[in-house]
């Protein structure tokens, strides 16, 4: 069972964004989170290579737990340690040009 979020958590399902974008739409709203505020992460597989990808880029500057590990769904609270802290952006290995922007992120279903 997950743990409810709370006001200064944003919940993002990214079973509605298509793949090619998830993680770069993550680690952008990462990056932007407020002190103190969260991100939970609803998927329909296990995050290992965006977890492993956190670990790479933010080290102990994260936090990762899971709220939810399966068979169907997978929740993921992701926290910026460090208050006020920041945080460094490497560089993408893949340039993500063709992105669209966040307000309007494709979706699974309109492909």
């Amino acid at each position: 069972m997950s743990q409810p979020s709370s006001p200064s958590e944003r919940v993002i399902d990214v079973r509605e964004i298509e793949p090619r974008f998830r993680h770069e739409i993550i680690v952008r709203l990462f990056e932007n989170l407020m002190p103190e505020a969260t991100l939970q992460l609803i998927a329909d597989h296990p995050p290992r290579p965006l977890r492993h990808q956190f670990e790479m880029r933010y080290g102990d500057r994260f936090r990762w737990t899971y709220l939810e590990e399966g068979p169907e769904v997978w929740r993921v609270r992701l926290e910026r340690l460090g208050q006020g802290a920041s945080i460094s952006v490497a560089p993408l290995a893949t340039p993500i040009a063709d992105a669209p922007p966040a307000t309007s992120l494709p979706t699974s279903r309109n492909r």
